[in-house]
């Protein structure tokens, strides 16, 4: 008996027999109408990340020259596009269904249209990396290296593997399933991040308080300089690539950069010579970012909320240590110089022109507002709370994301 090859990993059990492989332009006509009366005006672009966006909606202005639009192909809703440009997103370029009205796309796109087929199997289909075989194959490598090139009937020889039908449906239908529970849980995420921004706007302005357990206000805030709470300490210094690799542990600058608290799991080491004079990190340090290429982005702090024997900081970055954390609660630090409050002062001390940096001497002349330490740790403990919730979200998405991922590949072949 032969044995049957063209079978997924995965499949629903009511189902059986080897899939059908059709060529591209099997199932799937050109689309190379021109717009050559110029009517059409809404130009798309073919996103890695975004899939079929308008132009203008997505850069937020005419990226095309709308005087020049005739050379261009008209697209109708559910046509596909190839995009050959490649990135870490897509590696051999992106192919996307179009879910927008008609508009029209660079003459640099293939776009074509499927005349038989289940068009969610399909676009499911395009989500997987079993067709990125094929562009590999016929890519022309001496050509530019941020595009694909080959021949665009080799482009159409491309294989296809369909089921019957109603396991298109099926397989079309779970996934989609899938989607939406990704989505939904992305979407909880995103309202959590808008309710803790918020809430600390209020908190930090104290247009929301706490209360103590007599159901009175805690005493005034305190105005101080953080010159007069605490002092700053350097980065590393004089280190070489050489030193790093193996060594002690020390914080990265994406650590610092990336969350409020840092992760103690993402260290990178570095060779510390005996005797050798560098600054270590604490519990309950703050830890800032001097440089970033937008100003937005620069003086982005994080905290460290563990106990580490010997800990360094990258170069990158200057750590603020309090004087006591019995007027500056660590938990409470986490948010507040996060906060909207404190970011907008941090960014009027950013200076540059092609890369953004901020002077330790002067962010320490910068005033905040105290509460006493039984505020400060109700408000650490309330923002705490949701933030864990927001963790929580974003491990749901990594775990959904993985399963996805082998879904596709395992469902299709």
């Amino acid at each position: 008996m032969e044995k049957q090859t063209n079978i997924p990993r995965l499949r629903f059990s009511e189902f059986e027999g080897e899939w059908k492989k059709k060529r591209l332009e099997e199932v799937a006509e050109k689309r190379i109408k021109k717009n050559t009366d110029n009517q059409i005006n809404n130009v798309f672009t073919n996103s890695a990340v975004n899939g079929i966006v308008n132009q203008r909606d997505f850069f937020d202005k005419d990226i095309a020259n709308q005087n020049n639009l005739a050379v261009y192909y008209i697209v109708e809703k559910n046509d596909f596009i190839y995009n050959p440009r490649i990135s870490n997103f897509a590696p051999v370029g992106p192919i996307s269904r179009n879910h927008l009205d008609s508009g029209v796309m660079s003459p640099l796109y293939s776009i074509f249209r499927f005349t038989k087929g289940n068009l969610d199997f399909i676009e499911w289909f395009f989500s997987t990396t079993i067709w990125h075989k094929h562009m590999e194959d016929i890519a022309n490598y001496g050509a530019r290296a941020d595009r694909m090139s080959f021949t665009i009937g080799d482009f159409y020889k491309m294989p296809i593997s369909f089921p019957t039908l109603p396991e298109q449906s099926k397989i079309a239908e779970f996934l989609s399933a899938v989607n939406e529970k990704l989505q939904a849980v992305k979407n909880k995420k995103n309202l959590l991040e808008e309710y803790i921004k918020g809430v600390m706007q209020k908190l930090f302005t104290q247009e929301l308080r706490f209360i103590d357990d007599n159901a009175e206000y805690f005493a005034e805030w305190k105005v101080n300089t953080l010159m007069e709470i605490g002092e700053t300490y350097n980065g590393l210094s004089g280190k070489s690539k050489e030193d790093f690799g193996v060594g002690k542990p020390y914080v990265q600058y994406k650590q610092v950069f990336d969350d409020t608290k840092i992760d103690i799991s993402r260290f990178e080491f570095v060779q510390i010579n005996k005797n050798e004079k560098q600054n270590k990190v604490e519990y309950g340090d703050i830890l800032f970012t001097t440089s970033s290429e937008t100003p937005n982005e620069v003086g982005m702090s994080s905290v460290l909320l563990d106990n580490i024997e010997e800990l360094y900081l990258n170069s990158f970055c200057f750590g603020y240590r309090p004087y006591s954390l019995e007027v500056l609660n660590p938990n409470y630090a986490r948010f507040l110089f996060r906060s909207e409050l404190f970011r907008k002062e941090v960014v009027l001390l950013a200076q540059g022109s092609t890369r953004y940096n901020l002077s330790k001497l002067e962010m320490i002349k910068l005033k905040i507002s105290l509460p006493t330490l039984p505020e400060q740790t109700k408000i650490a403990n309330f923002l705490s709370s949701i933030d864990n919730k927001i963790m929580e979200c974003s491990e749901q998405i990594e775990k959904i994301e993985c399963w996805k991922k082998g879904l596709l590949q395992k469902m299709f072949c």
